[in-house]
């Protein structure tokens, strides 16, 4: 039974219900004239930072585009290889932008509207927001999707080139996904926090206004950040996470291809991606029935609908195994493990993330003795979910590798991995709609306070929002740990294509050929002159025998070029790091002075008589941020290039793609750990907050700790730390950990 045909089928349904969703989200009611007037506003400011950031996101690319396919055609020594790596890249970036583009529209439109549902009922805000969410989450899926499989088509029937080698043509689409994310969540995180903490800590803390009050200067900044930063960015973050890993799960399937002459190994993990939006898809339309069914609960609502694609994603799971692939029960189970880990993350994430336990509680009680306190338990908290992260990722990875290998095929272990990661981002479409929703119920509840909407209103979008920072946060451990499980099947397909580009003298220097396998066939191993004679060779080799002629290539981080490589990938991590944060420090300074002084100069600003400069807010933000973006992304775009070219330039030999390698396998699990880190605590501080606020924490004698408080200020202070972890560095990295992947694949003939 052909499955592939469930492939174009999927893409363009996921499409057609994202517009179907769009509609219903648009044509229901925009609330009042008031309302409709912040929204404007909103829509207006992201609008312009966000083409503004694609011109200059655009100018990068076409130049990048342009240097990869003149450094792929010179080095791999064939030209038209260049140029469709080159085509692929330009497809990725663009496919990336118009996912993060649509998805903020949508958003916007949906802030509005989810603020309008909020004067009636919980269950109507909760479907709006969702929806309004879902509609970035389908078609992100649905153009990695297309893009994908279309780029895959192309090359292989309308160009011609072969099944094995098509796979690695299509990896510039990764990292053109990557290029574009990369500088999408930098530059919309570094807004979107500094303008966050601006209008925290002058309306909030120095003037003593409430969030979101009219009359602070940077509030309509603060919002339009929340769409630019965690919509527009996020949607090019997971759309690059899908497109990057089903590229890698590909090429993983190349070699088991060429031992068994069976296309479906490279085709699975599109096929079963689709019947993951198929999952989703019918997770999504059952929310309003689960809505009714919890109508104080909203955490609960989508937590149902989660529970309801996972089991479905089990259930495709095992159909798609068993129809496609051999030994398909030891599949089957690899990718099991990787559906439980997705929802293992969700409950890890929501223990450290959500008021109501332990991790959160434990920084507002921390609150009570002074920011200090709050600084120190909030980061004690995010250094204490890496545990969890560790041993979940690390389970994963043996558990499927184990299964994959028990299969007897070459590269079975590490497609085990592969099939886990994809049976993990089945759900990735619900789970950016999640994500989504959290950007859209802050907005909505900004608009509410903006617009003097009734007091039960705002009550509801204070709820919607405390459960959108934990939906934000969990999307965030999701995609760190599908990215640690990627990163292992990344890693093993930069392998993969070392090994392909090594001349063979040097495969039988490093003992990559089974000689005694290659003896049973009567075969010298002195006797073998190319690659394509050792391919027919292998895929002989298993027919006749089972056994595979290739090792796995040898990374010895005791080799000084590993390890200097690995040293130099764990300080691109820290790096990285601090010019993201600083990159919020020094773009919050200008969106600080900048409401400081229209305060001073215009003192009917505090009374209403003077309305605030808002556009001037959002103008100075917006170029700063952009301004801060470029250091960081060149230096992770860079710095891989300029290690490998170095060490094969003085040393010669393999030290080119060694330290490379060091650098890439020690750079991704420190970034992991470090994303971990931010994302974990700045949650943790942002719902303390939140806990605080919603007058849950009491004294001894029953007396509500609320906001205006000493212990709310400093939960505050705290907050506005963890502010850039979370959503500037934290996401980042994400897209850091991929980038060194896609970047050192794409230019591995460099290294060699």
């Amino acid at each position: 039974m052909e499955l592939w045909p469930v492939i174009p089928i999927a893409g363009i349904g996921a499409m057609l219900f994202a517009l179907w969703l769009a509609q219903d989200v648009l044509k229901r009611d925009k609330g009042t004239a008031s309302m409709q007037e912040v929204g404007n506003r909103i829509y207006e400011g992201a609008q312009a930072f966000l083409f503004r950031q694609y011109r200059t996101i655009g100018m990068l690319a076409i130049v990048t585009a342009v240097v990869i396919g003149v450094i792929v055609g010179i080095f791999s020594e064939d030209s038209e290889e260049g140029v469709l790596t080159g085509i692929a890249f330009i497809a990725g970036a663009l496919c990336s932008a118009v996912a993060g583009f649509i998805g903020m529209y949508i958003a916007v439109q949906a802030n509005v509207r989810t603020a309008s549902a909020a004067q009636r009922s919980l269950a109507e805000a909760v479907t709006v927001s969702l929806r309004g969410g879902a509609v970035s989450g389908f078609l992100v899926v649905a153009l990695s999707l297309i893009g994908v499989s279309a780029m895959y088509i192309i090359y292989k029937e309308l160009l011609g080139k072969d099944i094995e080698e098509t796979p690695f043509l299509i990896v510039g689409f990764g990292f053109g996904a990557s290029f574009v994310a990369l500088f999408a969540q930098l530059g919309g995180g570094i807004y979107t926090k500094a303008a966050d903490v601006g209008a925290d800590l002058v309306g909030k803390v120095e003037a003593g206004i409430p969030e979101d009050d009219p009359r602070n200067p940077a509030v309509i900044a603060d919002l339009v950040g929340d769409n630019v930063g965690d919509c527009a960015g996020r949607g090019a973050d997971l759309f690059e996470s899908m497109s990057a890993e089903n590229i890698g799960a590909m090429i993983l399937g190349v070699a088991i291809f060429k031992a068994t002459g069976d296309e479906e190994w490279i085709l699975f993990p599109l096929v079963i991606r689709s019947f993951g939006v198929l999952a989703t898809l019918l997770g999504m339309v059952s929310i309003p029935f689960f809505a009714r069914g919890s109508n104080r609960d909203a955490m609960t609502t989508l937590n149902y609908g989660y529970y309801l694609v996972s089991i479905l994603s089990v259930a495709f799971m095992a159909l798609v195994t068993s129809i496609m692939l051999d030994e398909w029960h030891l599949f089957f189970l690899a990718g099991v493990i990787g559906i439980v880990v997705g929802i293992a993350v969700v409950f890890l994430t929501q223990y450290y993330t959500s008021g109501s336990w332990r991790p959160v509680q434990e920084i507002a009680e921390a609150s009570r003795t002074g920011p200090a306190t709050n600084v120190i338990s909030g980061t004690a908290v995010g250094l204490e979910t890496t545990f969890a992260t560790a041993v979940v990722i690390g389970l994963a990875l043996a558990s499927a590798f184990f299964l994959g290998q028990e299969s007897g095929l070459p590269n079975g272990g590490v497609y085990g991995t592969a099939v886990a990661t994809m049976g993990m981002l089945m759900s990735a479409a619900y789970i950016l709609a999640m994500d989504t929703f959290g950007p859209i119920t802050d907005n909505a509840g900004g608009i509410t306070e903006m617009s003097d909407a009734p007091a039960e209103a705002r009550a509801i979008t204070d709820r919607l929002d405390a459960v959108g920072n934990t939906t934000k946060a969990l999307t965030k451990g999701y995609a760190v740990v599908s990215a640690g499980l990627a990163a292992f099947l990344l890693f093993s397909a930069f392998l993969d294509e070392v090994r392909e580009e090594l001349p063979i003298e040097d495969l039988r220097a490093l003992n990559v050929i089974d000689v005694a396998a290659l003896a049973n066939l009567g075969v010298n191993i002195d006797d073998v002159e190319d690659h394509d004679e050792l391919n027919e060779l292998e895929e002989r080799s298993f027919a006749e025998t089972g056994d595979s002629l290739f090792e796995s290539l040898p990374v010895n981080l005791s080799n000084v070029e590993t390890f200097v490589g690995g040293l130099l990938g764990a300080m691109l991590v820290f790096l990285f790091s601090s010019l993201a944060i600083r990159a919020v420090g020094n773009t919050a300074g200008s969106i600080i002075e900048e409401v400081r002084r229209q305060f001073r100069e215009n003192p009917g600003i505090m009374d209403g008589s003077v309305r605030p400069d808002y556009g001037r807010a959002v103008d100075i933000t917006a170029a700063a941020a952009l301004r801060q973006m470029i250091a960081p992304g060149i230096l992770a775009v860079g710095l891989p290039i300029v290690v490998g070219v170095i060490f094969l330039v003085t040393r010669g030999g393999n030290a080119g793609w060694e330290s490379v390698a060091g650098l890439l396998i020690v750079g991704t699990i420190t970034g992991i750990m470090m994303a971990t880190f931010f994302n974990n605590s700045g949650g943790a501080w942002d719902n303390a907050k939140k806990f605080i606020e919603s007058g849950e924490m009491k004294d001894p004698d029953g007396t509500v700790v609320g906001k205006g408080s000493p212990t709310h200020a400093a939960a505050v202070i705290g907050d506005t730390v963890g502010d850039p972890f979370k959503d500037t560095a934290g996401p980042s990295l994400h897209v850091l950990v991929k980038l060194l992947s896609t970047v050192t694949l794409v230019l591995a003939p460099l290294f060699i």
